[in-house]
């Protein structure tokens, strides 16, 4: 385990002990990951049994049980210990801001890779209109009045009940606001949130024990349900999709980063434990608790964390950006169907506003690319069978660079606020600490 001593100057150079490598969280996670594919592809049938399964969707079950306290905890105390409440405003614009540009981005380099690379061109299938009938339903029924008045709950409980985090994020704002007016009077409260939060994060540090085997069965049942086969004749899209997502995270955000002062190679070597979660569970909430501590232990301020991070979880989805767009061109090139400039503009503009609408809804992905196809053209909408049968291989890519762009836009809006400590960032990334020891005791001013 990883100490940090302090003096009454400042807090000393924490001393790293190396742990065996059978102990390092990624490396047992790796194991776990490579055991379920080679036991999805040698006994799928096992793999696919309904226990198997069990280990993958328990593990994110046991994630997403402590997601909307440890959210609220942390925006809450974040506010309430701020002494100028016109601080929250400018970060939520700054995020948001952020969060537009950046998205515009993965947009564009979706459309630019699609009309390049082309990797529709020439399919021979024919899609099952049926498949996607519920997908092109639930797309109809998303509306923006209706996503606008979802962010406020029907009750306080109801929104920790159902796990919504926009829900969370509203209600612990309004909180959090109502401790920092109460001044002195809301000390109390505020010092038992910071230790429910701590608490939280130690019910965190015991699942997270238990990573390597919801990776081993989420792997092991994806591998079995859908085979290598699966990948087939649509590897090309994959393999597509794969480079932009890889172009974007080391072009984009590398640049980004660059400006801001720290490299986007130590920053992904920093969080490697939280990325390879995500690739074993194709889910990014399974990772969101854990990069939120580990932002603040690299030096970004509680209050940032705790409103970008979440914020972030439904209007930054630079994966699911990617996704659309690249898609959406698939699917028309694949059928035939020549879409202008103008469609690929629109194609653009409604994406930024899809995804930002069926945040929280289970398939997002595909419901968010159902919604833009009914937009840009109706017909290209049973197209979406084309790619039904290895969107869950592409899910974990998206998932994947949604949780790389959050956490950068964490770190760069704390650069912007100025509230990032260069030290615990260097320190962070240089690994002079352990950034896999969730046990790891800071010091704060």
């Amino acid at each position: 385990m990883t100490t940090i001593s302090a003096t009454a100057d400042r807090a000393e150079v924490p001393v790293r002990t190396r742990k065996p490598w059978y102990k390092v969280l990624y490396i047992q996670v790796l194991i776990a990951i490579f055991l379920g594919a080679l036991l999805g592809w040698l006994a799928p049938d096992i793999a696919k049994n309904d226990w198997i399964k069990a280990l993958g969707d328990g593990f994110i079950k046991l994630i997403k049980m402590v997601i909307a306290p440890i959210i609220f905890c942390t925006v809450v105390s974040g506010i309430a210990h701020i002494q100028d409440a016109k601080k929250v405003g400018r970060v939520g614009i700054k995020a948001l801001v952020y969060f537009e540009v950046v998205s515009t981005f993965a947009l564009i380099i979706g459309l630019l890779v699609g009309n390049l690379v082309k990797p529709g061109a020439g399919f021979s299938g024919t899609p099952d209109p049926a498949a996607v009938a519920n997908y092109a339903k639930a797309a109809a029924e998303q509306k923006p009045v209706d996503f606008v008045l979802h962010i406020i709950p029907d009750s306080v409980v109801g929104a920790f009940a159902a796990g919504d985090i926009l829900q969370v994020l509203l209600f612990a704002i309004l909180f959090g606001f109502a401790l920092l007016v109460l001044g002195e009077r809301g000390t109390t409260v505020r010092n038992l949130i910071d230790d429910v939060a701590h608490a939280m994060f130690g019910v965190i540090a015991i699942v997270m024990k238990a990573a390597p085997i919801g990776a081993f069965g989420a792997m092991a049942y994806t591998i079995g349900r859908y085979g290598p086969s699966a990948l087939g004749n649509l590897f090309g899209l994959i393999a597509t999709f794969y480079a932009t997502a890889a172009l974007f995270v080391f072009i984009v955000l590398g640049l980004v980063a660059r400006i801001a002062g720290f490299s986007i190679f130590k920053f992904i070597g920093y969080i490697k434990d939280e990325l390879l979660i995500v690739l074993g569970t194709s889910s990014s909430e399974s990772a969101l608790p854990q990069l939120m501590e580990k932002l603040e232990r690299l030096g970004c301020s509680k209050s940032v964390v705790g409103l970008v991070v979440p914020t972030g979880y439904s209007f930054n989805l630079d994966g699911t950006n990617i996704y659309m767009t690249l898609a959406t061109l698939f699917i028309a090139q694949a059928l035939g169907v020549d879409l202008t400039f103008s469609q690929q503009l629109t194609i653009l503009l409604v994406a930024l506003l899809t995804s930002k609408g069926a945040s929280g809804v289970t398939g997002a992905g595909f419901i968010t690319l159902a919604a833009t196809l009914a937009v840009v053209n109706p017909a290209l909408v049973p197209g979406m069978a084309i790619i039904l049968g290895i969107d869950k291989f592409m899910s974990e890519v998206r998932a994947l660079t949604n949780i790389t762009g959050n956490g950068v836009a964490a770190v760069i809006v704390a650069w912007w606020e100025n509230e990032l400590d260069r030290e615990k960032l260097n320190a962070g990334l240089n690994q002079q600490i352990d950034p896999s020891d969730i046990e790891t005791a800071v010091t704060t001013d």
